[in-house]
């Protein structure tokens, strides 16, 4: 993790727009949530982690949930921009209406996501807190907003779409429990995984000894 910021990290951070400053943090603070979750990450920690001050973090976010709320709706953005990345990719190339294809594609991307540090996790993360008042509604939220992308804008069927989600709710259990740190030793993980990822199973391996 970063040290503790200096004067010159802090002028460097002020001298960038404020869009850039919270996309830094907000960056941050999602691999705190996912390496720490809900409960055991600070905003102290985040700071630390973006090499800034943590009076500067509260005065950005106004405090911890605010800050977990924003890493949320960072992660579902971050989802649904890949998402349509894709779709328009597909209707370039005609295949758009190839549910199979399309499926595929999502599915790659999601996996790909696996790249930003702490987003899935700060995802399973929000949806253990459904019984907390704020978290939880903007957590079903996030699920939904997913949900209905998957079938008004996909176009999947409701079977399509639930299929889609338990597949991605599973890659972030094994990813969660991570799994692939027994990938060479247990044969019923190493399918598991093959199964579970047989083009992307590279992308997961390379999280060996890291902290997603």
């Amino acid at each position: 993790m970063s040290t503790m910021s200096s004067p010159t990290t802090e002028q460097g951070a002020t001298r960038m727009r404020s869009d850039e400053r919270r996309a830094l943090v907000l960056e941050a603070a999602t691999r705190v949530f996912g390496e720490r979750g809900y409960h055991g990450a600070t905003t102290d920690a985040v700071a630390r982690e973006a090499g800034v001050s943590q009076p500067y973090v509260v005065r950005m976010f106004g405090g911890k949930e605010a800050m977990f709320l924003a890493v949320l709706d960072r992660a579902i953005d971050r989802i649904l921009g890949a998402f349509e990345a894709d779709i328009v990719a597909l209707e370039a190339e005609g295949r758009a209406g190839d549910e199979d294809a399309v499926s595929a594609c999502l599915g790659r991307s999601y996996v790909d996501l696996l790249g930003d540090r702490g987003l899935l996790l700060s995802l399973m993360q929000a949806f253990m807190l459904g019984s907390e008042p704020v978290v939880g509604r903007h957590a079903r939220e996030g699920f939904r907003r997913v949900y209905a992308y998957l079938r008004e804008r996909v176009g999947l069927d409701p079977d399509a779409a639930q299929d889609f989600l338990s597949r991605g709710m599973l890659l972030n259990t094994v990813v969660g429990l991570r799994m692939v740190d027994d990938y060479e030793s247990d044969e019923n993980v190493h399918e598991l995984l093959d199964e579970l990822l047989p083009t992307k199973i590279d992308v997961l391996l390379a999280l060996r000894g890291d902290a997603t």
